[in-house]
């Protein structure tokens, strides 16, 4: 093959994000930023049409060439397909069965989600889970007129995006649940755009139909309006009113998921390739790494080696959702497993080995053959903005805006985008309620933005992906304050927000002086720690005589870089020496505020 054959990438006519990235072997975030660079926003999951994938193929250096059309169609249902049911693709379709649907809950906060699956658990799960080994093990099935059906315990679109994210998609059907009384919210449409971008059919459960102020007819057109057109209007979706306070609907509910099961092909090789999806991981105190796992295909037993990931183990013992000891799981079945070597990552696509030397040696090239690439410049931070458009690296500010509710959202996106400062612009990327997550932190790494929140909080995954992604995230609580900000950033007046932090405290008894050093304090420490690096305040009374760094820190003869309380040292300070015995040195360092 010749230099320029080898440049040639083939593409379909539309594919997403995530394929492309995968086609040039580059990172899915640095080909989002070809995209914003060249205009177009998308997310990971997007499509994106042959004309604009070929303008990002040039930019990594390689050129697009369009697939034959049969070729074209087949790659285009592959990449409609998670990749454990692309993975079943070999599997021989005469050995293939019906197997219970998987069931994920949907929708918008308070709209009745962990609710609605209480009441379907209460109802049809038998008695008697108690003192088993888990009251909750992610997953659970139903029987409902003989036949099972699994539900992911996982309410809310994030569990069913990192299942995504990593081409599990552990469901096969989608249930939105929309409140009566309040209809389609924000976070409906968000949670739609998940079960659209996965293409699992959805049923809407049209919950609280009880309420006196229920309107149940207007609900059913916003639902139209977003594309989910009820049956009964002669549409595709099934809308079925449910009560989950009063247990009322919910039978309906689940003819409607078998009705919608009946037509889609759910199948599995029970004697087949053992594939499965992890829905949840933690370390118990007494058993040690518990894992759920939803098998999709083939059988789980007791004694088969699994690997997930990273992360591989011999099955010790298996229990089902009531907790009850069981030797093998069929397709759909989830299972609660002892035995792994560290908690699996949720959303993780398992399989199974012959030992656990294999599984280890699979598991150890993996991680050989990890990229080395530099880790990735940070984004810029909001002081940092006016230097960078200075040295003609920005053009624009671009901002990811979060707020407590719509009444402040508006006024703030309306007034920050108003704000510009020569030709610097401000781009607000996205804005929405609700507190910070980890969606929030990745869009703005891929794009270079700044996250702003507004009476919001992060959470612990946004903050982890923001000090990984060395985003920056600014938390306000008053609107003025907010724009007043961005404006001086715009302006380059902004000063990053430092605390001091006092760690440690020494006092001195003795002043010697030490050739070519000067005046050294002999000290104890009496609180806390004193560091090598740190900056020290000379306090004398109440009286502050000087704030400078440390210069040397002794002990017994010896350079050390900290002396704990109780602890004698000798401590030196550039530019000051006039101790006094009993003067007290406090050592402290300056930092920026993080993220709240």
């Amino acid at each position: 093959m010749s230099e320029d054959s080898q440049k040639l990438v083939e593409i379909p006519d539309n594919l997403t994000v995530r394929d492309l990235a995968d086609r040039i072997d580059a990172s899915p975030i640095d080909v989002i930023k070809k995209l914003m660079a060249s205009g177009v926003m998308a997310n990971i999951n997007q499509q994106i049409d042959f004309d604009t994938a070929a303008i990002v193929i040039a930019e990594f250096g390689y050129e697009a060439q369009a697939l034959e059309p049969q070729e074209a169609e087949a790659a285009e249902d592959s990449t409609e397909l998670p990749l454990w049911r692309q993975m079943l693709q070999d599997e021989d379709p005469d050995k293939l069965v019906d197997r219970p649907p998987v069931v994920t809950i949907l929708g918008h906060v308070d709209h009745g989600k962990t609710t609605l699956l209480d009441v379907i658990r209460d109802a049809e799960v038998a008695a008697g889970e108690a003192g088993g080994i888990t009251q909750h093990i992610g997953a659970y099935q139903i029987i409902h007129n003989d036949r099972p059906i699994t539900f992911l315990d996982t309410p809310g679109h994030a569990a069913f995006t990192a299942m995504r994210a990593r081409g599990a998609q552990g469901a096969d059907i989608a249930v939105l649940v929309v409140a009566a009384d309040d209809g389609v919210m924000p976070q409906t449409r968000e949670a739609l755009a998940h079960a659209k971008a996965a293409r699992v059919p959805i049923v809407v459960a049209l919950n609280k139909i009880d309420r006196p102020n229920a309107n149940p007819e207007r609900v059913k057109q916003e639902l139209a309006d977003v594309g989910l057109v009820p049956d009964e209007w002669e549409g595709d979706t099934i809308v079925v009113p449910v009560s989950a306070k009063e247990a009322s609907g919910i039978e309906d509910l689940l003819e409607a998921i078998v009705l919608v099961a009946d037509s889609t092909d759910i199948r599995a090789n029970p004697e087949g390739k053992v594939l499965g999806t992890v829905i949840e991981g933690e370390l118990d105190k007494t058993k040690g790494v518990l894992a759920t796992l939803l098998v999709q295909n083939g059988t789980l037993h007791v004694g088969d080696v699994v690997i997930a990931g990273e992360v591989q183990g011999r099955v010790r013992a298996m229990f089902d959702y009531q907790g009850s000891i069981i030797k093998e799981a069929p397709p759909s079945t989830p299972v609660s497993v002892l035995g792994l070597s560290e908690v699996p990552r949720a959303g993780e696509l398992f399989t199974l080995v012959a030992s656990q030397r294999e599984a280890k040696a699979i598991i150890k090239a993996k991680k050989d053959q990890l990229p080395t690439a530099p880790r990735a410049a940070p984004a810029l931070t909001l002081d940092q903005i006016f230097e960078a458009f200075q040295a003609g690296k920005a053009q624009e500010l671009r901002l990811v805006i979060k707020a407590d509710v719509q009444g402040s959202l508006e006024p703030i996106t309306n007034s920050v985008e108003e704000l510009s400062v020569g030709d610097i612009r401000i781009n607000v990327l996205h804005s929405a309620t609700g507190n910070i997550g980890e969606d929030d932190v990745m869009l703005a790494a891929a794009s270079d933005a700044i996250v702003i929140g507004f009476n919001v909080t992060a959470d612990r995954a946004a903050k982890r992906a923001a000090a990984a992604e060395r985003v920056d995230v600014r938390m306000y609580d008053v609107i003025y304050r907010l724009t007043e900000d961005i404006e001086k950033a715009l302006k380059g007046m902004l000063v990053p927000e430092k605390r001091i932090v006092e760690f440690g405290q020494a006092e001195v008894l003795e002043i010697f002086r030490i050739p070519k050093i000067g005046k050294v304090a002999g000290c104890k420490v009496i609180q806390g720690e004193i560091r090598r690096g740190a900056r020290m305040r000379v306090m004398r009374g109440e009286e502050n005589l000087h704030e400078g760094p440390i210069a040397s820190l002794r002990h017994e003869k010896e350079d050390v870089n900290e002396i704990r309380e109780g602890f004698e040292c000798g401590i030196s300070l550039k530019g000051f020496e006039a101790f006094k015995k009993g003067d007290r040195l406090v050592a402290f360092i300056e930092e920026t505020v993080p993220v709240e």
